[in-house]
């Protein structure tokens, strides 16, 4: 059984761990160190994280089994004023994925997302990433292909996905 619950700023170095973890994992054969070294620094920073804890721009939830921390979410209800609430971070420790979590934690968030009056869930997935076949396979469809300049002369290359609740 998985537990979601609201991460603070005393959880910034549980969610900078998951996500040294993950991030190897998930775009190591995506994206050169380099990259990936710059968009960890940019996105979870101390200070970046707090900025977005503070302001609120992303709620932050760590996902927890019966034992440990096992990932964490960042999401964002109303997102640009619509009734969708965008998924800007979900990530799981690898030795969880495949079980079937995954699921359940877009299942709690859809709850959340319904709960704040949402009509659909929003997310970007970088074209080659392998989450790309689960997204689809739970009811995700996409709708736009984007590139976004992170600075630095790295752009993310993804795909927008909706589903809708």
């Amino acid at each position: 059984m998985i537990q979601i619950t609201e991460a603070s700023i005393e959880d910034i170095a549980k969610i900078q761990n998951i996500a040294h973890i993950t991030w190897p994992i998930t775009y190591g054969q995506i994206l050169t160190k380099n990259q990936l070294d710059y968009m960890l620094d940019l996105i979870y920073s101390d200070e970046a994280l707090t900025n977005q804890i503070e302001k609120k721009e992303q709620l932050f939830y760590l996902i927890l089994d019966e034992e440990s921390i096992i990932g964490f979410i960042g999401i964002e209800h109303h997102y640009k004023n619509d009734a969708v609430t965008k998924i800007h971070k979900i990530y799981l420790l690898p030795e969880t994925q495949g079980k079937g979590i995954g699921k359940k934690v877009i299942e709690e968030i859809q709850k959340l997302a319904l709960e704040n009056n949402s009509t659909s869930l929003s997310l970007n997935v970088n074209r080659f990433n392998s989450a790309l076949s689960f997204y689809k396979k739970i009811g995700f469809e996409i709708i736009d292909e984007v590139n976004i300049d992170i600075g630095n002369g790295y752009l993310m290359e993804d795909y927008v996905m909706e589903k809708k609740l």
